[in-house]
């Protein structure tokens, strides 16, 4: 049967093929740490207390009918406020702010709103999901291939050859699938490209928007501190449209909860489209986080034992590479900085399996370790690179820490099967 062109060459999403494959093995009774998807398994990362009762509340108050299509007033001078205070950032709740089910919505209507077909969109890889959001708009992509040397984040002098023309930058820090981070210096050299080709263009020509994907800020480790293009530089703040949320700061992904904010005239036309979708969070879950973001104290004392649980597993995994990788195995790791993942590396290309099958490409190695050290991951390639790429995401979320440092001896003992 026909269908349109679009829908017969959409790739659906790569990393739920692998974490399907996963979640049958582990019915089946197989012993599998899931490092794949960027979920949380909420018998080892429940959301705040204080935000399930406030959502229980909601609902016992009636707040059952449709959200206003902009999100919760209610909520949105609840973000306000807590962007101020954290971030100092001030957008208003009126008229710069919105709320949709989760960041997905939220970075689908940003390129509705900005890109026309065959507008020149520019995203590194790996990065999450643009590769699909530029080919759902007709966009032209153009994909910078980042280095492991460099933390997998892109450079000005990575960017600077293609701003002409281009109507779309797309950042994330920290970065999903990497969880590297922008340095201050890095991050300024990109705000000042697209600041001085913003004033070479033409009146009526479409300005460079920054798209800043930050869901996973209050997820960073150590010394490695958040940076966003606005406060450093704020001529920028007409150009940036801001996705953030809930869903990971809070281990809240199954609550769809997620706000975008940025310029008036961008935000007021992405608000009538994720209307028209219908991709609203839904009304008690707003209400709730609404609350829930005015509990300073409570907020704080989430966060600091979230933030332990979440290092203390990027740590245990890390450990285990870079034990593994000083007893002189083709692994490697690059330090936690943020959010919920760990770069991971395993290049087996050219090993022989215990039953005769050559490992060629990426793909083939995520299944090998899946089936033989219990352990899931997703290759880089399912983030826009290529299969010759052995850089994995393991997301910590859905796997307790013992899971973690269980899998650590069954992966060495896959590595030594290899011939």
């Amino acid at each position: 049967m026909l269908v349109s062109k679009l829908a017969e060459n959409l790739i659906g999403s790569e990393i739920l093929k692998i974490a399907a494959q996963v979640n049958a093995m582990k019915a089946a009774g197989a012993q599998v740490s899931n490092l794949t998807v960027g979920d949380f398994d909420p018998s080892i990362f429940p959301i705040p207390e204080s935000l399930q009762e406030e959502i229980a509340k909601a609902y016992i108050a009636k707040h059952t009918n449709y959200p206003p299509a902009d999100g919760v007033l209610s909520l949105r001078q609840s973000v306000s406020a807590f962007l101020k205070e954290h971030l100092g950032l001030e957008y208003s709740a009126e008229k710069e702010i919105m709320i949709a089910g989760g960041s997905r919505p939220l970075i689908y209507s940003t390129y509705l709103a900005i890109v026309d077909p065959g507008d020149k969109v520019i995203f590194p890889i790996p990065s999450w999901n643009n590769n699909h959001y530029a080919y759902l708009t007709q966009a032209n992509a153009v994909m910078l291939e980042t280095k492991p040397e460099h933390n997998y984040m892109p450079s000005a002098a990575d960017i600077a050859p293609h701003v002409k023309g281009a109507v779309l930058l797309a950042l994330c820090s920290p970065l999903n699938p990497t969880g590297t981070m922008f340095s201050k210096k890095d991050l300024e050299e990109i705000c000042d490209l697209v600041i001085a080709e913003n004033k070479s263009r033409k009146e009526g020509e479409k300005p460079l928007y920054i798209m800043f994907d930050q869901m996973y800020w209050m997820l960073t480790f150590g010394e490695h501190k958040h940076y966003d293009p606005v406060s450093l530089r704020p001529e920028l703040k007409d150009y940036v449209i801001y996705i953030d949320g809930s869903s990971k700061a809070f281990a809240a992904t199954g609550v769809r909860v997620g706000w975008g904010f940025g310029p008036e005239s961008v935000i007021s036309k992405m608000k009538p489209i994720v209307g028209h979708m219908g991709a609203w969070a839904p009304k008690a879950e707003q209400v709730a986080t609404g609350v829930f973001l005015q509990q300073k104290e409570n907020v704080e004392t989430y966060m600091a034992n979230f933030k332990e649980k979440v290092q203390k597993s990027l740590a245990a995994l890390h450990t285990g590479f870079q034990q593994l990788k000083s007893e002189g195995f083709d692994v490697d790791s690059i330090e936690p900085m943020g959010a919920i993942y760990l770069t991971v590396k395993a290049n087996m290309k050219g090993k022989i399996t215990p039953d005769g099958k050559v490992l060629n490409t990426a793909s083939e190695v995520n299944f090998y370790l899946i089936k033989e050290a219990g352990m899931a991951f997703v290759p880089f390639s399912a983030f826009g690179t290529s299969e010759d790429e052995f850089w994995f995401r393991a997301s910590i979320g859905a796997s307790s820490l013992a899971d973690i440092e269980a899998g650590i001896p069954r992966l060495k003992a896959a590595l030594q099967k290899l011939k």
